[in-house]
């Protein structure tokens, strides 16, 4: 009786803080004046700037603007990406649209790719490329890890007859807050001596990570607008190098609307295959202009502090014991994104509901794999100091409100150390 008394007692429990976290998350009614803070992943906060530019009306298709637009957005994109000779394709569709673009340009169905695991989005490639009938070989995921190069190059080694065309490699992988090592992943490709394309998926690295497609010897980069880029979701491209165009040529799977072939065009409506998405790429030549004010150097450092003053509040917080970092090792943890496990029997969709309607902080639950496990906070995009802090005190305060534990003072850990770091003091 008393095992029995003490399960009913858990579960009451375990009823009651569900009943309770529902009951701090339910939307407050009347106004909610000022702004609410938006750390996700992406989409991502959207500057004034790009906003204005969007705001504007479309040009019609012989307005001599419409090429110029794309030009900037085209040699702008180029810059970007750290490539010179590399054709930019956009495209009106978003990174899951980007990943069908590589794919059905290289390999046709039953054909093999190589796509190395990364946890949710590496699987969500996999899954994709078998649903328009290529193969795919899978390297293992380590919970926590970034990819293994060496497993690739087993892999490659073991593809005797040469049959994987490309080698799909995620960058950041926004589920788990991971970053691989893609010149690690290179060297492995070369090591095998396999002829296979390196494809590297840059959605929530660009512009906020470095990235040198031409340095890095890849041969197609696939992006997406919502994320480092500032822009909302729906606009996507790849950069293609001659090598990747040349195996798109000779590809017989069947397309249309993603072909490169019929987007290498100096005429707009072919580019874009009909009518091209003006007022997105409105809004990414503007992004483009405030990235290239900023410098991307300093973008980049700029994400680096960032995602430090972030990390510096979980380390905190994980002084109870029962909040910490997913990805394992600290060299690996992504400036995009940071995934912060959470106690067993928690509810994250509790927490985000609490953060967003009572502190109107926006952040992100588990993906895949990660679904209940834990929560994402974003810190990619037009973002700064400020903004972060304000993040993670909403965050904070949502869990003293849910009765999560979480030890120590992360905010004062995150100021302390955003102070100490902006002032030449250092960590």
């Amino acid at each position: 009786m008393g095992l029995r008394a003490d399960t009913i007692g858990r579960r009451r429990a375990f009823v009651d803080a569900r009943r309770r976290s529902h009951e701090l998350s339910t939307p407050p009614t009347g106004r909610i004046p000022g702004r609410r803070f938006l750390h996700s992943p992406g989409p991502t906060h959207i500057p004034d700037e790009v906003l204005d530019a969007m705001h504007r009306q479309p040009m019609d298709l012989a307005d001599p603007r419409v090429d110029r637009t794309i030009a900037a957005c085209e040699s702008g994109l180029r810059r970007l990406l750290g490539t010179k000779g590399a054709e930019v394709f956009m495209y009106a569709a978003n990174g899951h649209g980007a990943w069908e673009v590589a794919l059905v340009n290289l390999a046709a169905p039953g054909q093999s790719v190589l796509v190395a695991g990364t946890g949710h989005f590496s699987e969500s490639w996999a899954v994709q490329a078998e649903a328009l009938g290529i193969r795919v070989v899978r390297t293992p995921w380590a919970e926590g890890l970034p990819i293994d190069p060496v497993s690739i190059e087993q892999a490659l080694r073991a593809d005797t007859a040469r049959e994987i065309r490309a080698v799909c490699v995620v960058h950041t992988d926004t589920a788990s807050g991971v970053t691989s090592d893609l010149a690690a992943i290179r060297r492995a490709i070369d090591a095998s001596g396999h002829p296979a394309l390196y494809v590297v998926d840059v959605v929530a690295s660009l512009a906020a990570a470095p990235f040198a497609m031409d340095e890095l010897g890849a041969n197609v980069a696939v992006g997406a607008s919502q994320k480092g880029l500032m822009l909302p979701p729906g606009l996507g491209f790849v950069a293609v190098d001659e090598r990747a165009f040349e195996v798109s040529s000779r590809n017989p799977a069947p397309r249309f609307y993603w072909d490169w072939r019929s987007r290498r065009s100096e005429l707009s409506y072919r580019k874009f295959c009909g009518t091209p998405p003006l007022n997105l790429l409105m809004g990414l030549e503007a992004a483009l202009g405030l990235l290239a004010r900023e410098g991307i150097d300093a973008v980049h450092a700029r994400h680096r502090l960032l995602a430090d003053t972030v990390h510096a509040a979980v380390r905190g917080w994980s002084e109870g014991g029962a909040i910490g970092f997913f990805a394992r090792q600290p060299e690996s943890r992504s400036v995009s994104v940071t995934a912060i496990t959470i106690p067993a029997g928690s509810d994250p969709d509790a927490i985000r509901a609490f953060a967003r309607e009572r502190m109107q902080v926006a952040i992100s639950g588990g993906l895949g794999p990660l679904a209940g496990r834990v929560i994402r906070i974003g810190h990619l995009g037009d973002i700064n100091a400020a903004m972060v802090l304000g993040c993670l005190a909403g965050v904070q305060a949502t869990f003293h409100a849910l009765g999560i534990a979480s030890g120590g003072d992360g905010v004062r850990r995150a100021a302390e150390f955003l102070a100490a770091a902006q002032s030449g003091r250092g960590d």
